[in-house]
């Protein structure tokens, strides 16, 4: 809460606590507990949920989340590693996280408008709700959800949301250009095992791309897979792209987690990605994709990045970023293992105009 603390003393006056728009946790958190910590720090009596993204395919109806035209139960992200998301009812998932109660605003309220889910808010705050849950379809929706919620102190929810809130809050100045396109070879780190992951690793391999596998088991038996890794990278042609995953299907998932639990399994992989993008960037890579959440922590933790500018996006929810690196400024794109398209293009030159960059800490 630290954070939270400082932006506070620095005049902020609403908090957005961003997580995926697949709501990925566990009964223990970490939605819950965060928002909760968040909500006490902030003095704020209840906040509005909701992870939809329409653009990615991630929509709320009667307190459900569908990924595309399927319950979230039913994806590919019942299959995640760490946290399987085989529940699609939000308020039934927030309430094992939270002991505060759960409501839901259902979608014929909102499509009502502003003033509808200002009174549903007030009416479940008054009933002792302190998440309120709310259904969207579209990004109208959204927005009609942002401009209800500016008032609250805390805000909860996905990408969506927030482009809901921003298009709810006044214009404050115009958005500055992202950098020039970097120069330098570029590479792929996917940590990811999800469905769509794969399917972009497939895609890769298919082009003919020079693509390694990183064996977390022997990595864990005490063998140098970075060191391999890095001799191989070191041998390719530096005009082509390389690509250097842990991703693998369930079954070889389930496998590695046979002989490792699922916490070491997923400290090992992040060990060798985090590892492995810092000896790349010192060896002038300066355009890097990240498939996957955790392992796009492991990456910026290695890399020492504290702050991003956001550019434009190469896919709906998958923008390029600029940094700066010990080793000189970067190209990032960070990319949950859900999004971007099968053939999502591999790191070349990234796009140089920005639509609404900002600095994200």
């Amino acid at each position: 809460m630290t954070a939270q603390r400082w932006l506070w003393a620095m005049g902020a006056a609403q908090i957005y606590f961003k997580y995926c728009s697949t709501f990925d946790s566990t009964a223990e958190g970490n939605i819950g507990p965060v928002t909760d910590a968040l909500m006490h720090t902030g003095g704020a009596g209840a906040t509005l949920h909701c992870p939809a993204f329409p653009l990615g395919g991630r929509t709320v109806y009667q307190g459900h989340l569908f990924v595309h035209d399927q319950l979230l139960s039913d994806s590919p992200l019942r299959h995640h590693p760490l946290n399987p998301m085989t529940d699609s009812a939000l308020v039934r998932l927030l309430s094992a996280q939270t002991p505060h109660p759960v409501a839901l605003i259902d979608w014929p309220t909102v499509r009502r408008g502003v003033d509808a889910v200002r009174d549903a808010l007030t009416a479940h705050q008054q009933a002792g709700a302190r998440h309120i849950v709310a259904d969207a379809l579209t990004d109208d929706d959204l927005a009609v959800l942002g401009a209800a919620a500016l008032e609250l102190p805390v805000v909860a929810g996905a990408a969506g949301l927030a482009e809901g809130l921003g298009r709810a809050y006044p214009a404050t100045g115009p958005a500055t250009s992202a950098p020039a396109p970097y120069r330098g070879r570029a590479a792929v780190l996917a940590g990811s095992c999800s469905a769509r992951t794969l399917e972009q690793i497939a895609r890769f391999r298919a082009a003919g791309l020079p693509s390694r596998h990183l064996d977390v088991l022997a990595a864990a038996a005490g063998r140098d897979i970075a060191g391999e890794a890095l001799d191989w990278y070191d041998a390719q042609d530096p005009e082509l792209p390389v690509l250097i995953h842990a991703s693998a299907s369930p079954e070889e998932l389930a496998a590695v987690q046979a002989e490792l639990d699922v916490a070491e399994a997923a400290a090992q992989a992040e060990e060798l990605l985090g590892t492995l993008a810092a000896h790349l960037v010192e060896r002038g890579v300066r355009r890097l994709l990240v498939a996957g959440g955790e392992t796009s922590g492991a990456v910026t933790t290695a890399l020492g990045i504290r702050a991003v500018l956001v550019g434009e996006e190469a896919d709906p929810g998958v923008p390029w970023t600029y940094a700066e690196a010990k080793a000189g400024e970067l190209a990032l794109m960070l990319k949950s293992g859900n999004f971007g398209a099968p053939d999502l293009p591999a790191p070349s030159a990234p796009l140089a105009r920005s639509r609404h960059d900002r600095l994200h800490r």
